[in-house]
Protein backbone atom coordinates (compact mmCIF):
# COMPACT_ATOMS: atom_id res chain seq x y z
CA UNK A 1 0.00 0.00 0.00
CA UNK A 2 1.56 3.13 -1.24
CA UNK A 3 1.66 6.49 1.40
CA UNK A 4 0.82 9.43 0.05
CA UNK A 5 3.53 12.55 -0.83
CA UNK A 6 4.63 14.01 2.44
CA UNK A 7 4.81 17.44 3.16
CA UNK A 8 7.83 19.84 2.92
CA UNK A 9 9.51 22.37 2.84
CA UNK A 10 10.86 25.28 0.42
CA UNK A 11 13.64 26.50 2.72
CA UNK A 12 14.93 25.91 6.44
CA UNK A 13 13.68 29.03 8.54
CA UNK A 14 14.04 29.91 12.10
CA UNK A 15 11.64 28.63 14.61
CA UNK A 16 10.34 31.95 15.78
CA UNK A 17 9.64 33.05 12.49
CA UNK A 18 5.49 33.31 11.26
CA UNK A 19 4.63 30.97 8.37
CA UNK A 20 1.96 30.67 6.25
CA UNK A 21 1.04 26.98 4.93
CA UNK A 22 -0.52 26.26 1.50
CA UNK A 23 -2.01 23.47 0.34
CA UNK A 24 -0.82 22.77 -3.35
CA UNK A 25 -2.83 20.07 -3.68
CA UNK A 26 -4.26 17.13 -0.83
CA UNK A 27 -1.62 16.09 0.94
CA UNK A 28 1.16 18.43 -0.49
CA UNK A 29 1.30 21.78 1.92
CA UNK A 30 4.15 24.65 1.92
CA UNK A 31 5.45 26.72 4.25
CA UNK A 32 6.70 30.04 3.37
CA UNK A 33 7.58 33.72 4.85
CA UNK A 34 4.74 35.95 4.64
CA UNK A 35 6.09 38.80 2.26
CA UNK A 36 5.36 41.52 4.97
CA UNK A 37 8.29 39.88 7.24
CA UNK A 38 10.50 39.94 4.05
CA UNK A 39 9.95 43.24 3.42
CA UNK A 40 10.33 44.52 6.72
CA UNK A 41 13.67 42.36 7.10
CA UNK A 42 15.02 44.19 3.77
CA UNK A 43 14.41 47.66 5.04
CA UNK A 44 15.95 46.94 8.24
CA UNK A 45 19.43 45.53 6.63
CA UNK A 46 18.42 48.35 3.50
CA UNK A 47 18.52 51.35 6.18
CA UNK A 48 21.37 51.45 8.28
CA UNK A 49 21.03 53.42 11.82
CA UNK A 50 21.32 56.92 11.88
CA UNK A 51 24.39 58.18 13.89
CA UNK A 52 23.67 60.81 16.07
CA UNK A 53 26.01 64.10 15.34
CA UNK A 54 27.48 66.30 17.87
CA UNK A 55 25.58 69.73 17.86
CA UNK A 56 28.45 71.64 16.64
CA UNK A 57 26.39 74.86 15.73
CA UNK A 58 24.20 74.91 18.94
CA UNK A 59 28.18 74.79 20.40
CA UNK A 60 29.70 77.45 18.52
CA UNK A 61 26.57 79.82 19.19
CA UNK A 62 26.46 79.27 23.08
CA UNK A 63 30.08 79.61 23.39
CA UNK A 64 29.71 82.54 21.66
CA UNK A 65 27.16 84.05 23.50
CA UNK A 66 28.82 83.20 26.58
CA UNK A 67 32.31 84.86 25.82
CA UNK A 68 30.45 87.85 24.97
CA UNK A 69 28.77 88.23 28.11
CA UNK A 70 31.80 87.43 30.00
CA UNK A 71 33.65 90.65 27.58
CA UNK A 72 30.28 92.85 28.60
CA UNK A 73 30.62 91.75 32.51
CA UNK A 74 34.50 92.22 32.98
CA UNK A 75 33.77 95.43 30.98
CA UNK A 76 31.17 97.08 32.92
CA UNK A 77 33.17 95.70 36.70
CA UNK A 78 35.89 97.65 35.12
CA UNK A 79 34.34 101.03 34.55
CA UNK A 80 32.42 100.61 37.85
CA UNK A 81 36.26 100.12 39.67
CA UNK A 82 37.93 103.37 37.90
CA UNK A 83 34.61 105.70 38.56
CA UNK A 84 35.25 104.38 41.76
CA UNK A 85 38.55 105.15 42.46
CA UNK A 86 38.33 108.36 40.46
CA UNK A 87 34.71 109.83 40.72
CA UNK A 88 32.95 107.44 43.95
CA UNK A 89 29.73 109.53 43.35
CA UNK A 90 29.63 108.45 39.86
CA UNK A 91 30.84 104.86 40.59
CA UNK A 92 27.86 104.32 42.93
CA UNK A 93 25.45 105.84 39.86
CA UNK A 94 27.26 103.38 37.50
CA UNK A 95 26.84 100.58 39.58
CA UNK A 96 22.72 101.25 40.22
CA UNK A 97 22.63 101.40 36.33
CA UNK A 98 24.13 98.10 36.05
CA UNK A 99 22.18 96.62 38.96
CA UNK A 100 18.96 97.68 37.06
CA UNK A 101 20.66 96.30 33.81
CA UNK A 102 20.91 92.81 35.30
CA UNK A 103 17.31 93.09 36.70
CA UNK A 104 16.20 93.69 33.06
CA UNK A 105 18.25 90.47 31.76
CA UNK A 106 17.03 88.40 34.22
CA UNK A 107 13.15 89.88 33.53
CA UNK A 108 13.41 89.61 30.21
CA UNK A 109 15.26 86.28 30.34
CA UNK A 110 11.93 84.71 32.85
CA UNK A 111 9.65 85.89 30.23
CA UNK A 112 11.15 84.41 27.48
CA UNK A 113 10.89 81.26 29.27
CA UNK A 114 7.58 81.48 30.49
CA UNK A 115 6.76 81.96 26.96
CA UNK A 116 8.07 79.16 25.87
CA UNK A 117 6.96 77.02 28.52
CA UNK A 118 3.61 78.30 27.27
CA UNK A 119 3.80 77.06 24.09
CA UNK A 120 5.26 73.65 24.86
CA UNK A 121 2.38 73.12 27.01
CA UNK A 122 -0.14 73.79 23.87
CA UNK A 123 1.69 71.48 21.92
CA UNK A 124 1.83 69.01 24.64
CA UNK A 125 -1.73 69.38 24.83
CA UNK A 126 -2.78 68.98 21.20
CA UNK A 127 -0.34 65.73 20.92
CA UNK A 128 -1.78 64.31 23.45
CA UNK A 129 -5.54 64.95 22.25
CA UNK A 130 -4.33 63.46 19.02
CA UNK A 131 -3.47 60.53 20.90
CA UNK A 132 -6.58 60.04 23.19
CA UNK A 133 -8.66 60.31 20.02
CA UNK A 134 -6.74 57.54 18.23
CA UNK A 135 -6.69 55.48 21.46
CA UNK A 136 -9.88 56.69 22.85
CA UNK A 137 -8.67 56.78 25.77
CA UNK A 138 -11.55 57.99 28.41
CA UNK A 139 -9.38 58.47 31.52
CA UNK A 140 -6.85 60.35 29.47
CA UNK A 141 -9.31 62.45 27.74
CA UNK A 142 -10.93 63.21 31.35
CA UNK A 143 -7.31 64.43 32.65
CA UNK A 144 -6.76 66.57 29.23
CA UNK A 145 -10.05 68.57 29.52
CA UNK A 146 -8.94 69.18 33.34
CA UNK A 147 -5.84 70.29 32.00
CA UNK A 148 -7.56 72.45 29.18
CA UNK A 149 -9.77 74.27 31.85
CA UNK A 150 -6.76 74.84 34.33
CA UNK A 151 -5.11 77.05 30.92
CA UNK A 152 -7.94 79.43 31.18
CA UNK A 153 -8.76 78.65 34.95
CA UNK A 154 -7.17 82.68 35.26
CA UNK A 155 -9.97 84.05 32.97
CA UNK A 156 -13.64 84.87 34.08
CA UNK A 157 -15.15 84.85 31.01
CA UNK A 158 -14.35 81.05 31.15
CA UNK A 159 -15.67 80.63 34.46
CA UNK A 160 -19.41 79.51 33.83
CA UNK A 161 -18.52 77.29 30.81
CA UNK A 162 -15.19 75.38 33.37
CA UNK A 163 -18.01 74.78 35.82
CA UNK A 164 -20.13 73.29 33.54
CA UNK A 165 -17.06 70.75 32.60
CA UNK A 166 -16.65 69.87 36.02
CA UNK A 167 -20.20 69.17 36.89
CA UNK A 168 -20.08 66.69 34.34
CA UNK A 169 -17.93 64.24 36.13
CA UNK A 170 -18.25 60.66 35.23
CA UNK A 171 -21.53 61.38 33.28
CA UNK A 172 -19.66 61.41 29.82
CA UNK A 173 -17.05 58.27 29.34
CA UNK A 174 -16.60 58.31 25.95
CA UNK A 175 -13.37 60.34 24.89
CA UNK A 176 -14.27 61.86 21.61
CA UNK A 177 -17.63 63.18 23.28
CA UNK A 178 -15.65 64.56 26.54
CA UNK A 179 -13.22 66.66 24.42
CA UNK A 180 -16.07 67.74 21.97
CA UNK A 181 -17.80 69.12 25.08
CA UNK A 182 -14.34 71.24 25.90
CA UNK A 183 -14.31 72.67 22.68
CA UNK A 184 -17.77 73.42 22.40
CA UNK A 185 -17.79 74.90 26.07
CA UNK A 186 -14.22 76.48 26.58
CA UNK A 187 -13.08 76.85 22.87
CA UNK A 188 -15.80 78.03 20.74
CA UNK A 189 -16.27 81.05 22.06
CA UNK A 190 -12.32 82.12 22.00
CA UNK A 191 -13.12 80.46 18.02
CA UNK A 192 -15.37 83.06 17.00
CA UNK A 193 -13.19 85.78 18.60
CA UNK A 194 -9.81 84.72 16.58
CA UNK A 195 -12.38 84.11 13.34
CA UNK A 196 -13.14 88.22 14.06
CA UNK A 197 -9.42 89.26 14.50
CA UNK A 198 -8.65 87.30 11.19
CA UNK A 199 -11.15 89.11 9.13
CA UNK A 200 -10.53 92.69 10.55
CA UNK A 201 -6.46 92.17 10.38
CA UNK A 202 -7.60 90.75 6.45
CA UNK A 203 -9.77 93.71 6.01
CA UNK A 204 -7.03 96.26 7.38
CA UNK A 205 -4.45 94.91 5.15
CA UNK A 206 -6.60 94.90 2.16
CA UNK A 207 -7.91 98.45 2.41
CA UNK A 208 -4.12 99.76 3.44
CA UNK A 209 -2.22 97.65 0.45
CA UNK A 210 -5.31 99.36 -1.64
CA UNK A 211 -4.45 102.87 -0.95
CA UNK A 212 -0.89 102.61 -0.09
CA UNK A 213 1.63 104.20 -3.12
CA UNK A 214 4.91 102.23 -2.68
CA UNK A 215 4.77 98.56 -2.93
CA UNK A 216 7.93 98.54 0.34
CA UNK A 217 4.49 99.66 2.12
CA UNK A 218 2.49 96.98 1.22
CA UNK A 219 5.25 94.33 2.58
CA UNK A 220 5.89 96.24 5.53
CA UNK A 221 2.57 96.49 6.45
CA UNK A 222 1.37 93.26 5.59
CA UNK A 223 4.83 91.68 7.50
CA UNK A 224 3.73 94.33 10.99
CA UNK A 225 -0.27 93.08 10.78
CA UNK A 226 0.82 89.19 10.65
CA UNK A 227 3.13 89.56 13.04
CA UNK A 228 0.36 91.25 15.44
CA UNK A 229 -1.85 89.18 14.31
CA UNK A 230 -0.51 85.68 15.14
CA UNK A 231 0.50 87.38 18.63
CA UNK A 232 -3.08 88.06 19.62
CA UNK A 233 -4.47 84.35 18.19
CA UNK A 234 -1.43 83.01 20.65
CA UNK A 235 -2.82 85.34 23.81
CA UNK A 236 -6.23 84.75 23.36
CA UNK A 237 -5.52 80.63 23.40
CA UNK A 238 -3.53 80.92 26.24
CA UNK A 239 0.34 81.21 24.64
CA UNK A 240 1.48 85.06 24.95
CA UNK A 241 4.94 84.22 23.36
CA UNK A 242 7.87 86.08 23.97
CA UNK A 243 10.38 87.79 21.41
CA UNK A 244 12.11 83.86 20.56
CA UNK A 245 8.94 82.53 21.10
CA UNK A 246 7.14 84.17 18.35
CA UNK A 247 9.90 83.54 16.41
CA UNK A 248 9.06 79.55 17.18
CA UNK A 249 5.29 80.22 16.63
CA UNK A 250 6.02 81.91 13.16
CA UNK A 251 8.30 78.84 12.04
CA UNK A 252 5.59 76.74 13.28
CA UNK A 253 2.55 78.39 11.56
CA UNK A 254 4.86 78.36 8.37
CA UNK A 255 5.47 74.81 8.39
CA UNK A 256 1.57 73.84 9.08
CA UNK A 257 1.13 76.89 6.34
CA UNK A 258 3.28 74.92 4.03
CA UNK A 259 2.71 71.50 4.73
CA UNK A 260 -1.23 70.73 5.48
CA UNK A 261 -2.42 73.56 2.96
CA UNK A 262 -0.25 75.23 1.31
CA UNK A 263 -2.27 73.29 -2.18
CA UNK A 264 -5.80 74.11 -0.56
CA UNK A 265 -4.46 78.20 0.11
CA UNK A 266 -3.62 78.15 -3.76
CA UNK A 267 -6.95 76.77 -4.86
CA UNK A 268 -8.92 79.08 -2.49
CA UNK A 269 -7.57 82.21 -3.54
CA UNK A 270 -7.84 81.48 -7.05
CA UNK A 271 -11.32 80.43 -6.31
CA UNK A 272 -12.70 83.37 -4.19
CA UNK A 273 -10.59 85.66 -7.19
CA UNK A 274 -11.99 84.33 -10.55
CA UNK A 275 -15.41 83.61 -8.72
CA UNK A 276 -16.68 87.09 -7.58
CA UNK A 277 -13.76 88.45 -9.88
CA UNK A 278 -14.11 92.10 -8.02
CA UNK A 279 -11.03 92.63 -8.01
CA UNK A 280 -10.16 92.54 -11.36
CA UNK A 281 -13.75 94.76 -12.74
CA UNK A 282 -12.69 97.34 -10.54
CA UNK A 283 -8.59 98.41 -10.61
CA UNK A 284 -5.14 96.16 -10.53
CA UNK A 285 -4.51 98.30 -7.18
CA UNK A 286 -7.93 96.89 -5.55
CA UNK A 287 -7.50 93.57 -6.70
CA UNK A 288 -3.85 93.49 -5.06
CA UNK A 289 -5.32 94.44 -2.04
CA UNK A 290 -7.97 91.83 -2.01
CA UNK A 291 -5.02 89.31 -2.54
CA UNK A 292 -2.56 90.62 0.72
CA UNK A 293 -6.00 90.67 2.86
CA UNK A 294 -6.32 86.33 1.77
CA UNK A 295 -2.88 85.71 1.95
CA UNK A 296 -3.15 87.51 6.23
CA UNK A 297 -6.27 85.63 6.35
CA UNK A 298 -4.91 82.17 5.33
CA UNK A 299 -1.90 82.91 7.62
CA UNK A 300 -4.45 83.83 10.53
CA UNK A 301 -6.33 80.58 10.22
CA UNK A 302 -3.01 78.86 10.40
CA UNK A 303 -2.16 80.61 13.19
CA UNK A 304 -5.73 79.05 14.79
CA UNK A 305 -4.64 75.45 14.11
CA UNK A 306 -1.56 76.01 15.75
CA UNK A 307 -2.32 77.62 18.83
CA UNK A 308 -5.54 76.48 19.58
CA UNK A 309 -4.52 73.57 22.45
CA UNK A 310 -7.24 71.04 20.89
CA UNK A 311 -7.96 69.80 17.35
CA UNK A 312 -11.34 70.41 15.47
CA UNK A 313 -13.52 67.50 16.30
CA UNK A 314 -16.69 68.52 16.83
CA UNK A 315 -16.69 71.81 15.22
CA UNK A 316 -15.75 73.19 11.99
CA UNK A 317 -12.66 74.49 11.57
CA UNK A 318 -12.66 78.09 9.98
CA UNK A 319 -12.02 78.66 5.86
CA UNK A 320 -10.92 81.07 3.86
CA UNK A 321 -14.43 81.70 2.68
CA UNK A 322 -15.62 82.64 6.40
CA UNK A 323 -13.50 86.06 6.09
CA UNK A 324 -13.40 86.44 2.27
CA UNK A 325 -16.79 87.16 1.72
CA UNK A 326 -16.68 90.43 4.04
CA UNK A 327 -13.47 91.15 2.55
CA UNK A 328 -14.63 91.21 -1.54
CA UNK A 329 -17.40 93.25 0.07
CA UNK A 330 -15.74 95.99 1.72
CA UNK A 331 -13.09 96.26 -0.73
CA UNK A 332 -15.04 96.51 -3.91
CA UNK A 333 -18.01 99.01 -2.08
CA UNK A 334 -15.07 101.32 -0.82
CA UNK A 335 -12.27 101.81 -4.24
CA UNK A 336 -9.53 104.00 -3.67
CA UNK A 337 -9.92 107.30 -5.25
CA UNK A 338 -8.19 108.23 -8.17
CA UNK A 339 -7.76 104.82 -9.81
Amino acid sequence: MSKGPRAFRLDEMPPDRERQTIELSPGIVVEHEPEEAIADEEAVTARPPRRRRLPWLGMLLSALGGLLLLALGLGVERLVRDLMASYPALGWFALALAALALAGLLGIVVREMLGMLRERRIEGLQKEAARILADKDEVGARKLVADVAALYARRPETARARGRLADLGDAVIDASELLGLAERELLAPLDRRARRLVAETAQQVSVVTALSPRAIVDVAFVLYSVAGLMRRIAALYGGRPGTLGFLRLAGNVLSHLTVTSGIAMGDSLLQQVMGLGLAARVSAKLGEGVVNGLLTARVGLSAIAVCRPLPFTALEPPVLGDVASSLFDRSAAKPPEGQ
